[in-house]
């Protein structure tokens, strides 16, 4: 299933959306909707981070899925793997 997911971001002293429809995983969705929304914003943050050459100011404003659902706090939560 897809999801769609609006980031808003801080970087270089510019606040910019960007916003998508990404895959997830039905079963993970259905167990956990905003930890899987989460992961899957989280990565895709990850690769805006590399192509924008994201500066020191860089910080998520705002992450949003389905319109409504609120999960900036979880995203933040995030910590890349070792």
């Amino acid at each position: 299933m897809n999801i769609n997911i609006k980031v808003y971001l801080h970087s270089k002293g510019t606040n910019f959306l960007q916003s998508g429809s990404f895959p997830v995983v039905n079963s993970e969705f259905k167990k956990d909707p905003n930890w899987t929304a989460a992961i899957a914003a989280y990565e895709w943050i990850q690769q805006i981070k590399i192509n924008f050459a994201a500066s020191e100011d860089f910080r998520i404003d705002l992450v949003v899925y389905n319109d409504d659902n609120d999960i900036t706090e979880l995203v933040r939560l995030i910590k890349p793997s070792s």
